[in-house]
């Protein structure tokens, strides 16, 4: 079955061992009723006429939650169009993606505006197709940058957060992650804003020193974004400010316990050495598994954009990795299973802490655990049926099995 196509009904999943916060069950049994989870532990004997689908002796895990995300499948979401929109929430459903934030370039913003609109669109055409929604909200994440930490987005579009600009994308009710370098003219401002509206508030794409991130932790930023990409270090503040050497976003990261923080465990933009540092320094708690994935996932290699199709910056994938014009990385190109099994491999982070970061931390960091992120009776019965390999074979969103392996 493909995402997308008509569903069969079902009501749990056996066979399979559970993955938990707490741990590993084996031979688990995961059931539901209208679409939320009903009961999850060992297995027991069930009533008559239910309909289970068997995991194989694989494992049960839950649905990933993907907080920052750019397109797959040929698309992006700045297209624009609903019809990009789904195209890239279908392709990470296949690769367990079962709540995803829709995220933003540098662009226009008109452009900004219609990819909100978009956006709105998808949730109303998945709810009518899939019997519940994947998107669960919109990541703001350009155009507030540092031009000279833009990375693959397009700098000349990077701009000062303005009133009159961002409460346009904030009034839309959709925006849930709001992102803005801590160094810009307005941006406590931007942070209160985003606050206020119960955000998770994030820096990104920024250098900046230990006292504005302070000042930027103040106003309500709790989190940053891809760490050690494209973000400030200790020489690049001196570079920037001079002596006495400062602090930097890193430092304040590692620091402060209420900031959390975000990897790209592709295998490219990181070592194992820093997967690992990160895992003992945050801690499966404040580390966030990301894809920050472009249209490339699941494409063949070659030349594609970054960003709307027509005005974005180009890149291309060598099939590992998306590079820009002058060398430099340029997003992922995989979804969050590779994350999982790469993180997995690399760190001596355990399954339930691994699945952890994929799912639960990112949900609690945008306030929504108590809906989804793990297995756990009257939460949306988000749920992935996965081989030893960690191979995605099936996913169900809200009871309702929309994907599943050929």
């Amino acid at each position: 079955m493909q995402s997308g196509q008509s569903q069969s009904e079902w009501d749990g999943v056996i066979n399979g061992t559970l993955i938990l916060p707490a741990g590993l069950i084996r031979g688990g049994l995961v059931l539901w009723e209208s679409g939320k989870l009903s009961y999850v532990g060992p297995e027991r004997r069930v009533r008559r006429g239910l309909r289970l689908l068997d995991a194989g002796g694989g494992y049960i895990g839950p649905g990933f939650v993907d907080l920052h995300v750019h397109g797959g499948a040929g698309a992006d979401f700045m297209d624009g169009t609903v019809e990009a929109v789904q195209r890239s929430c279908a392709a990470h459903l296949r690769h367990g993606t079962t709540t995803i934030f829709p995220t933003t370039t540098t662009a226009g913003s008109e452009q900004l505006q219609e990819m909100i609109s978009a956006c709105r669109g998808a949730i109303e055409q998945q709810q009518r197709d899939w019997g519940a929604a994947t998107i669960a909200g919109v990541h703001l994440y350009g155009p507030y940058f540092a031009a000279d930490k833009s990375g693959c987005h397009d700098h000349e579009s990077c701009r000062i957060p303005e009133a009159i600009e961002f409460e346009q994308y904030f009034q839309s009710g959709l925006v849930r992650i709001a992102t803005c370098a801590a160094e810009l003219p307005g941006a406590v401002d931007f942070y209160r804003a985003a606050r206020r509206r119960r955000c998770l508030v994030t820096c990104g794409h920024s250098n900046a020193s230990w006292s504005e991130m302070r000042e930027a932790f103040r106003a309500g930023m709790r989190h940053v974004d891809h760490f050690w990409c494209a973000m400030s270090s200790v020489p690049s503040i001196r570079q920037r400010l001079g002596t006495p050497m400062q602090g930097s976003m890193a430092e304040f990261v590692l620091l402060e316990p209420e900031m959390s923080t975000e990897v790209i465990a592709d295998g490219c933009h990181l070592a194992a050495e820093l997967l690992e540092f990160a895992v003992r320094m945050k801690g499966p708690e404040r580390l966030c598994l990301v894809t920050d994935c472009n249209r490339a996932l699941d494409m063949p290699a070659g030349d594609y954009m970054f960003g709307n199709q027509q005005t974005g910056t180009p890149f291309t994938s060598d099939g590992r990795v998306g590079r820009a014009a002058n060398g430099g990385l340029a997003s992922a190109i995989v979804g969050m299973d590779h994350m999982v099994r790469q993180m997995h491999a690399d760190t001596s982070a355990d399954l339930p802490a691994v699945f952890r970061m994929a799912s639960l931390t990112p949900a609690e960091r945008v306030g929504l655990q108590r809906k989804i992120g793990s297995l756990e009776a009257g939460k949306r019965a988000d749920v992935l049926l996965l081989n030893r390999r960690l191979k995605v074979g099936g996913v169900v969103v809200g009871g309702r099995l929309l994907h599943q392996a050929d």
